[in-house]
């Protein structure tokens, strides 16, 4: 969204069009309801920009809800926003360590800053791009005790400030097409900023769920966080911020409600299956990926007495079903041939015609297999392709627990 655009959009007459619009349906007819806007007398400039609005705030129900008809926002600050529950949490810790006035450096457009003001902590959201800044002072308004500034994160003034809060920019500059910035000092603000930052105040730092666990300091309390099976964020926590203990967190938010596994480090793996993987009616769990970027699994198999399935495989198996939120539960029906063309006759004869194919350890591009296995028929089956006791595996196996 240009400046322009965001101009025309915060006009009384832009906000009152976007707010008499029905809900965005991407089945509608673009074309036509731009026509009937211009039609009624409306700028070509004010029309672009509030359809532009209506169809973000359609796709932004996912992650702020109810509150999406409520906000503003741009293409990049969106993608980047935390989920309004994750950002709930969040929230809470800067609440429970008694820290009431906090700095959101690198607002963007304002979630974190919404969720801190919801629990009365002054926050003051700072974000070095002008028309993200002016999205967040729309998004903010309603909260007395909320400021937004148009400034730098790394040369705003934190005196008389409790903690910060920080989600570096991982994207280039931009409102829309953005790309992924692949290297951390290209961070906005840059990682060594921030980490300098944790030995002055309490802080919490929202990163990639992917980023390299090896530069992780080791003050930091790190949580990763699924919702609904999605890996989201790796979050590190320092000073009062940091739970007494606690080093390595997976937590899970879903349907059936929260669910956390912690450590003081890094897991001890168990041992793995020394012989047939493929024995029916043993199962096969399939962890959170909170969990394995978490490195829990060891934990997560001795709750279960479960092995895993080949070393640096995180899979693993039990003899007996265990009821656990932290993994995904399979029913191992049997083993079938890892051989490309043996595989294609076995699923020919079971009938399959619809296939999911899940793997780990092994080289294989699950779209690329699926089309050369030239499936046919009504039924439909979940095939893991993996390594155990040191060879290949192709194991058919059913859901015996619906994901989170």
């Amino acid at each position: 969204m240009e400046r322009s655009e965001l101009v025309d959009l915060l006009s009384p007459d832009g906000l009152r069009l976007l707010d008499s619009l029905p809900p965005w349906d991407n089945s509608s007819d673009v074309v036509r309801l731009v026509s009937d806007l211009r039609k009624a007398g409306h700028p070509q400039g004010l029309v672009t920009a509030v359809l532009g609005q209506s169809r973000l705030r359609a796709k932004a129900v996912a992650k702020f809800g109810d509150f999406a008809g409520r906000m503003l926002f741009t293409e990049a600050g969106l993608e980047q926003a935390t989920r309004l529950n994750v950002a709930a949490l969040h929230a809470g810790r800067f609440a429970a360590a008694g820290l009431n006035r906090v700095a959101d450096l690198g607002s963007g457009i304002g979630s974190d800053s919404m969720a801190l003001a919801a629990l009365d902590i002054q926050v003051t959201a700072v974000d070095t791009d002008e028309v993200t800044a002016t999205v967040a002072s729309y998004n903010l308004a309603p909260f007395d005790n909320a400021s937004v500034v148009h400034g730098d994160a790394e040369t705003f003034d934190l005196t008389g400030f409790d903690a910060a809060w920080l989600d570096p920019a991982r994207r280039t500059a931009g409102h829309s097409n953005t790309s992924r910035l692949t290297r951390p000092e290209d961070y906005s603000p840059n990682l060594d900023f921030v980490f300098g930052l944790s030995e002055r105040m309490p802080i919490g730092v929202k990163l990639g769920p992917g980023h390299d666990r090896d530069a992780i300091p080791a003050a930091a309390e790190a949580q990763w966080v699924s919702v609904d099976g999605k890996l989201v964020e790796m979050g590190l926590w320092f000073g009062a911020l940091a739970r007494d203990g606690i080093r390595r967190s997976a937590l899970l938010l879903g349907r059936s409600g929260r669910h956390e596994l912690t450590a003081g480090a890094d897991s001890v793996d168990v041992d793995s299956v020394a012989g047939d993987a493929g024995v029916p009616g043993t199962y096969l769990y399939e962890p959170d990926g909170a969990v394995i970027r978490a490195r829990l699994i060891g934990d997560l198999a001795r709750s279960m007495d479960a092995l895993m399935l080949g070393e640096g495989i995180a899979y693993l198996k039990t003899e007996s079903l265990h009821e656990t939120p932290f993994a995904t539960a399979f029913r191992v029906l049997e083993s079938l041939p890892v051989d490309e063309k043996k595989l294609r006759l076995a699923l020919k004869e079971r009938r399959i015609g619809t296939l999911e194919i899940k793997k780990r350890g092994v080289d294989v591009d699950p779209a690329v297999l699926r089309t050369r296995l030239k499936l046919h028929g009504p039924e439909s089956a979940t095939l893991v392709l993996t390594r155990a006791g040191g060879r290949r595996v192709a194991l058919l196996v059913e859901r015996v627990q619906p994901p989170r």
